[in-house]
């Protein structure tokens, strides 16, 4: 009897990958981010819009978006280490735009509360869109050795043991560079709890703060407004308002028309500590040296509105002139914008009453708020930022009065950001001033530490890690 050839099976029909809008968007966004330099939080508003107005988008829709683009964002460090451990090849062998669809399949997987079956199919799906059935195999073997233990589980096996290298376990569990790790460390001082508490607050979503501007707006209209469920007073600053999860600022009618912004109650903090130092004499004139994008501006402009004083709001770059032209309109009082170098000034020496230079810095104070920062920046950046520093507090020193002041301000707790350009200026001939202890200035803020300047940390604060350091000219 002669042999018959095996059948073969039918081939399956090919079937179209589903679209998800939600993480077709989310897979955008990633891609500017990595793409353009760009920031999530400037990239992810315009296409929510757009899905809104093209895909119907609903709030649990933009939500979830939300949280992936941030999530993965934040924990990148952590699922890089996680996926070269189920991966054959260096992760710099993986092409960029098939390791975001990884990451995001990771975050699904260890970081939310999706099913592990549902986090798979919809990335491999994703995957299919956006990367073709050849390499979206490749993704669905890679989640699947993903599944096989959860985020603890995982951590165990990839992070380095705290005993053998203290930082490289942090960096790898907290999802923070090395060095940023180390300089945190520095700048924060103590032993291990510390340092966890504020790389994990770095992780952790941000809320929404507004800030009511003095004589244009208060608390308790953005509190009746917004309502009690979904808004509460802000812990140190009196006028500050902290949405709930979810609270839209953009909506409300006093944000639309400048009575109120959006402003971390760090940055409210230092513009209302500047204000607050008395000075002996004239009070009439105030600058914001580093003016740009404007919410101190706004919130300077306004407190002086109430003293009968003026601010001159200054920015070298004139797109961000435009910003704090745009957040200062409607001030009560008298106020100028210009473009204007702060370290090549156009104004006389002894100018003003009051000087704030909130600096060009590395901004690793604001992790939470633009978590791609701390992948963007490099230790060489440091050191790159310092000349600028000296120079913009140097000419604030020059531009204020003798007896007046000035507020030096970082969004960095980065020790060579701080205090030693405050130390470095002050050293130099020609610079005549002496430090005035800043944490009187905040009254009711906690663990401002010994001064006479002030260090502000998202854990210990909720805030962002501003510093300031406040000074009156002597000669």
């Amino acid at each position: 009897m002669n042999e018959q050839s095996p059948r073969k099976r039918p081939a399956k029909p090919y079937r179209r990958p589903q679209k998800d809008p939600v993480r077709i968007l989310a897979f955008e966004a990633l891609r500017a981010v990595d793409e353009r330099d760009a920031y999530a939080n400037l990239v992810l508003p315009p296409l929510l819009r757009k899905a809104r107005e093209k895909e119907g988008f609903e709030q649990r829709d933009a939500a979830l978006a939300t949280e992936l683009v941030y999530g993965t964002l934040r924990r990148q460090g952590t699922y890089d280490a996680i996926i070269a451990a189920c991966i054959d090849r260096p992760l710099r062998e993986v092409d960029p735009p098939v390791l975001d669809v990884l990451s995001l399949g990771a975050h699904q997987l260890l970081g939310t509360r999706i099913p592990p079956h549902a986090a798979v199919s919809a990335t491999v799906e994703l995957a299919r869109v956006v990367l073709g059935d050849g390499r979206a195999k490749f993704v669905n073997a890679v989640l699947r050795r993903i599944t096989a233990h959860d985020l603890d589980g995982w951590l165990e096996k990839v992070a380095p043991p705290y005993e053998d290298d203290p930082e490289a376990h942090l960096a790898v569990v907290h999802s923070h560079p090395r060095w940023i790790v180390s300089a945190l460390w520095d700048a924060l001082g103590g032993g291990r709890a510390g340092i966890e508490d504020l790389l994990e607050a770095d992780n952790e979503r941000p809320e929404v703060t507004l800030v009511a501007r003095p004589g244009r707006s208060t608390t308790e209209e953005l509190l009746a407004v917004v309502g009690e469920d979904s808004a509460l007073p802000g812990r140190w600053s009196p006028h500050a308002v902290r949405l709930a999860e979810g609270g839209e600022p953009g909506a409300l009618e006093a944000v639309r028309e400048g009575r109120a912004g959006v402003q971390d109650e760090g940055s409210q903090l230092v513009a209302l500590a500047l204000a607050d130092v008395p000075v002996d004499g004239p009070d009439t004139r105030w600058l914001d040296g580093c003016a740009g994008p404007g919410g101190k501006a706004a919130l300077l402009g306004a407190l002086a509105a109430e003293r009968g004083a003026a601010l001159l709001a200054s920015e070298k770059q004139p797109h961000r002139a435009r910003l704090v032209e745009r957040a200062l309109a409607g001030n009560p009082g008298p106020y100028q914008v210009i473009a204007a170098d702060g370290t090549r000034p156009p104004w006389r020496e002894g100018t003003f009453d009051r000087v704030l230079v909130d600096v060009p810095c590395t901004g690793l104070g604001a992790l939470r708020r633009r978590p791609e920062a701390r992948w963007r920046r490099r230790p060489e950046d440091v050191p790159g930022f310092a000349p600028l520093q000296r120079d913009l507090l140097r000419e604030a020193l020059r531009s204020v009065r003798v007896g007046g002041v000035v507020g030096y301000a970082t969004c960095s707790p980065h020790p060579a950001e701080t205090k030693a350009v405050v130390d470095d200026v002050l050293k130099r001939e020609g610079v005549s001033a002496e430090w005035i202890d800043a944490r009187p200035h905040m009254q009711g803020v906690p663990a401002l530490g010994d001064g006479p300047d002030v260090q502000l940390w998202p854990h210990l604060h909720g805030t962002d890690a501003m510093y300031l350091a406040l000074l009156r000219r002597t000669a």
